[in-house]
């Protein structure tokens, strides 16, 4: 049986930079620049704290989760990180549609874990560039890192 196997560095692919940029946006806090990325048309499902899924409807919801996330983890003095495993994209002129599976790194006190996590983002073209229309992540796995 013949097996075709796409060799194309996923790194190259379309919107893998601006996905990047928007995970570590989330590493960095930084939530100015998270806002430009996302218009989040279509609202999000996040994991939250807990575990399971955060579903976020509008823009208002949106900022409430990131900025009070992004408290949460200033007071934990917690360090995240996503590193991303496999990414797959479908980009037309102006809409995408892309499968991240990455692996988001939490470490806080004495605290060590690792998510596997895995998003489809729908994207939008407008006149600023590529926005991210819609975010869906599920986790896979939960595991203490080495």
């Amino acid at each position: 049986m013949d097996v075709t196997i796409d060799s194309v560095d996923f790194r190259t692919k379309p919107l893998f930079q601006l996905t990047q940029e928007m995970l570590d946006c989330v590493r960095d806090y930084n939530f100015e620049r998270l806002a430009m990325i996302c218009d989040d048309d279509y609202g999000i499902v996040d994991i939250n704290t807990a575990g399971r899924s955060e579903i976020i409807r509008d823009r208002a919801g949106w900022e409430n989760w990131f900025t009070s996330l992004f408290e949460k983890l200033k007071a934990m003095q917690a360090k995240t990180w996503s590193e991303i495993t496999n990414y797959e994209v479908v980009a037309s002129t102006d809409m995408a549609y892309s499968v991240v599976d990455f692996d988001q790194y939490f470490i806080a006190g004495n605290e060590r874990l690792r998510f596997g996590v895995l998003a489809t983002i729908v994207w939008k073209k407008t006149t600023e560039g590529w926005r991210e229309a819609r975010y869906h992540s599920s986790l896979k796995t939960v595991e203490p890192m080495q």
